[in-house]
């Protein structure tokens, strides 16, 4: 699952690096793509049922959109964010990630919005100790996203991860402290804070995958995978150590 991460991590970092006005949603796609095929590896999103089998290997998602967007023609626009979605399978193992960017300048109301949905996954990676109840994490996001003015989806949740891409836990962004399952060494869960300006209410769009705000306020998206380990949280879906960024103090919750 590690090195399944890092290259899920080198995705989304060359789907990342062509984030610009003009660019198209399926042109982050290819990006992310190449780097899958680069190491012999897949997108376990490419087909995957629903309405009808998911078209692409990553959900990129512009604005209103907070998940599952379908990459394609449209073209990125200054001021726009846009969330990418990426999973990768490396020898039957899963790494599932995402993040958030602004498309040229953006709003300062958009780039707290990132900052602060960014901030809700480490916050929630940090509980993510052997001891703590999973209540713990999910409470740390919401607790962290709604401290700051943030909605957190009720619809749409963080899962357990492996040797499929969706396994139990669900991990929700919402939630009580000391409730849930207890962490144990070896776990491994994804967890992905999803933020809304206006409302925590969604619909999906007539393409039957895309999830829009109701309001069509903004939304930002981050995801990363975690472990359990004896030593506290290691993330994964990273090019690093795996270990938590340093955050100043005062975005401690």
């Amino acid at each position: 699952m590690r090195e399944a991460g890092r290259i899920n991590a080198e995705a989304l970092a060359a789907a990342r690096a062509v984030i610009r006005p003009g660019a198209t949603t399926g042109d982050l796609n290819a990006a992310a793509e190449e780097v899958l095929r680069k190491h012999g590896c897949y997108s376990p999103f490419k087909g995957y049922p629903g309405p009808y089998p998911y078209p692409a290997s990553t959900n990129v998602s512009v604005n209103h959109e907070l998940v599952h967007g379908i990459p394609g023609k449209r073209k990125l626009k200054e001021g726009d964010i846009v969330s990418v979605d990426c999973g990768c399978v490396y020898e039957e193992f899963v790494g599932d990630a995402a993040f958030t960017a602004g498309v040229g300048e953006i709003s300062k109301e958009a780039q707290r919005l990132i900052d602060t949905t960014e901030g809700a996954l480490y916050a929630g990676i940090e509980k993510m100790v052997a001891g703590n109840h999973l209540g713990d994490v999910s409470h740390a996001i919401q607790e962290y996203s709604e401290g700051r003015g943030y909605f957190v989806t009720r619809e749409y949740t963080g899962h357990g991860v492996g040797r499929r891409m969706h396994e139990g836990p669900m991990a929700p962004n919402f939630g009580t402290v000391g409730k849930g399952i207890v962490l144990k060494v070896g776990m491994t869960i994804a967890l992905e804070p999803m933020l809304l300006v206006g409302t925590e209410e969604t619909y999906v769009l007539p393409d039957q995958w895309t999830v829009s705000s109701a309001d069509g306020s903004l939304t930002a998206h981050y995801e990363h995978t975690i472990a359990v380990t004896e030593n506290g949280p290691l993330i994964l879906t990273t090019q690093g150590d795996g270990s938590i960024p340093r955050r100043n103090s005062e975005e401690k919750v």
